[in-house]
């Protein structure tokens, strides 16, 4: 379950993932699967060369790569989605979800 972003928000980051731009897009998000996770960062990219590419430098695999048909991206949670939004400048995501207390 995906909350707290805004719908012009969500529609920006697929326009920019759909032209083959590096784009972000973090959310409150709960899934059982990962306990004490509650927001994921989405980085897309169409170009799946240029989004591999992108994430080699902070250690990403290809093969995480989550092969959305219309929106490719890798998901980022925890320490190293924190880590990886500080590298890129993302300071308005990290200080809207509170990303430093965590």
């Amino acid at each position: 379950m995906a909350f707290g972003v805004k719908r012009e928000e969500l529609l920006q980051w697929k326009r920019n993932v759909k032209e083959g731009r590096i784009s972000f897009l973090t959310h409150y998000w709960l899934d059982d699967r990962f306990p004490g996770c509650d927001t994921v960062t989405k980085v897309g990219c169409s170009d799946i060369e240029k989004l591999s590419h992108w994430g080699k430098q902070y250690g990403l695999q290809k093969e995480w790569i989550h092969h959305d048909p219309y929106h490719p991206h890798f998901d980022l949670f925890g320490q190293r989605q924190y880590e990886i939004l500080k590298q890129e400048k993302q300071w308005e995501q990290i200080q809207r979800f509170s990303l430093l207390d965590k």
